[in-house]
């Protein structure tokens, strides 16, 4: 079984520059299976995100907030997720990738 806490810092590191805030919850327990990390898109909006083997869903509307009521879905990456919450998100990812297409064309041609 993974170390969900191990995952959530792996998916943190993943896409930090692509939203103003996101860190794994200090005060919401992590156990083997479960990981909470809270997340601020570039719009501002600020979720608590559970990870588990399922994937990734919104749990609440706040930092190290979770509503047992929320019903969304999960998502089996954290690019899935972040697409459908924050198009800045989108936008970033995008420049990135092009950032680096392009840095491997310059690469390629020297």
């Amino acid at each position: 079984m993974k170390d969900m806490r191990l995952e959530a810092e792996a998916v943190v590191n993943d896409v930090l520059f692509a939203v103003n805030n996101m860190f794994v919850s200090k005060s919401l327990r992590c156990a083997d299976d479960v990981a909470y990390i809270n997340v601020e898109t570039k719009e501002r909006n600020r979720y608590c995100l559970e990870l588990t083997e399922a994937g990734l869903k919104v749990v609440g509307y706040a930092f190290d907030q979770v509503d047992d009521h929320l019903q969304t879905p999960y998502h089996e990456t954290v690019y899935s997720l972040l697409d459908t919450l924050s198009p800045a998100y989108r936008e970033a990812f995008g420049n990135a990738l092009l950032q680096r297409l392009e840095a491997l064309k310059r690469d390629g041609q020297s």
